[in-house]
């Protein structure tokens, strides 16, 4: 059984392999694995997931169950969007999908942001699983970017809100 709770420093290098699976099984058929090496480099790099845990107005967590981590999730309050909690990652695993780990961080993450009246995030348009996942917690779309985790990424991502609250 896992357990969600904070993510701490002793935490780090376990949360990035979990990373790096997961990206890899979830991205290598859209991107290759050379560009999703340089993704995870780049968006989770120890600094950057250290800088998760300091960062004020977020929330990183992980799915335990004593001996190995079945998921990661990191959302935080949007620097530009008033009210406006970002859902940053939300990844399960590959040998533990449908287990309702998925589930249970999705729920821990809505009920922190007390201030937040839209949960909003950005998936790759290709991910059938994810967009399904994100539509029965009821998530609508509601615009398109090419600039999927930052500016002039070059990445396609479907926008999906969620009203909170």
């Amino acid at each position: 059984m896992f357990f969600v709770r904070t993510v701490g420093p002793q935490d780090l290098d376990a949360v990035r392999a979990l990373l790096a699976e997961s990206f890899h099984a979830t991205y290598d058929g859209y991107y290759g694995a050379a560009k999703v090496k340089q993704l995870l480099d780049s968006w989770h790099s120890p600094a950057a997931l250290k800088a998760r845990l300091a960062k004020k107005g977020g929330e990183f967590l992980v799915a335990d169950d004593g001996r190995k981590l079945g998921g990661v999730a990191y959302a935080a309050m949007s620097d530009k969007m008033a009210k406006t909690a970002m859902l940053h990652q939300l990844y399960v695993r590959p040998t533990c999908v449908r287990q309702g780990i998925g589930r249970d961080l999705f729920a821990e993450l809505e009920t922190c942001f007390p201030d937040a009246e839209v949960m909003r995030l950005e998936v790759e348009p290709r991910n059938e699983a994810a967009i399904a996942f994100y539509t029965s917690h009821g998530f609508v779309e509601v615009d398109r970017t090419t600039s999927c985790g930052g500016a002039n990424s070059g990445l396609d991502a479907i926008v999906m809100e969620k009203t909170l609250g």
